[in-house]
């Protein structure tokens, strides 16, 4: 069973938390995109880690 969340991921190295209302407009992700829907080479803004290490919040 998948966790309750508000659509928000954080990543388990640096802790910058993907927000779906807001998007990643540096890297040209509209506000409104789910985390699923992000591209699958899209990285932590932060520390460049992949989708694959965040973590619902």
């Amino acid at each position: 069973m998948e966790p309750v969340t508000d659509g928000k991921y954080k990543c388990a190295k640096c802790g910058y938390v993907y927000d779906p209302g807001k998007g990643d407009s540096k890297h040209g992700i509209e506000p409104g995109t789910r985390f699923e829907d992000l591209p699958k080479n899209w990285k932590c803004p932060r520390c460049r880690k992949d989708k694959d290490m965040f973590r619902p919040v």
